[in-house]
């Protein structure tokens, strides 16, 4: 059976992908986006998600993501399951990402304090 996380649990992590996306490429990645998100809420030890965007002009948004999982146990847990679903699928982000001309910043993240 699976805990709830409080806000203030050291043990939560999150993993925060940042992405600088072309205007003409915005609707596809979005729609990817929701796609992605849809197997990790499915997973134990996942919390919430968010999807932030911040206009940058009008040629060009940022896309923020942000899971929060559990600890980090479930955080690696749900990696390897993701990536053997995109294998499976014959799914390459990082092909999507340079097709799509998105520049991506991705890191894991734990709170401080």
């Amino acid at each position: 059976m699976s805990t709830t996380t409080t806000p203030s649990d050291p043990a939560a992590r999150y993993r925060v992908d940042r992405f600088s996306v072309p205007g003409a490429a915005r609707e596809e990645f979005l729609e990817r986006v929701r796609d992605a998100h849809a197997l990790p809420r499915t997973l134990p030890g996942f919390v919430r998600d968010t999807v932030l965007e911040r206009p940058v002009g009008p040629a060009r948004s940022d896309v923020t993501t942000i899971v929060e999982w559990e600890s980090e146990e479930a955080m690696a847990t749900a990696r390897g399951i993701v990536a053997e679903r995109q294998r499976s699928d014959g799914f390459d982000p990082g092909a999507l990402l340079r097709r799509l001309g998105i520049e991506a910043d991705r890191a894991d993240y734990r709170r401080i304090g």
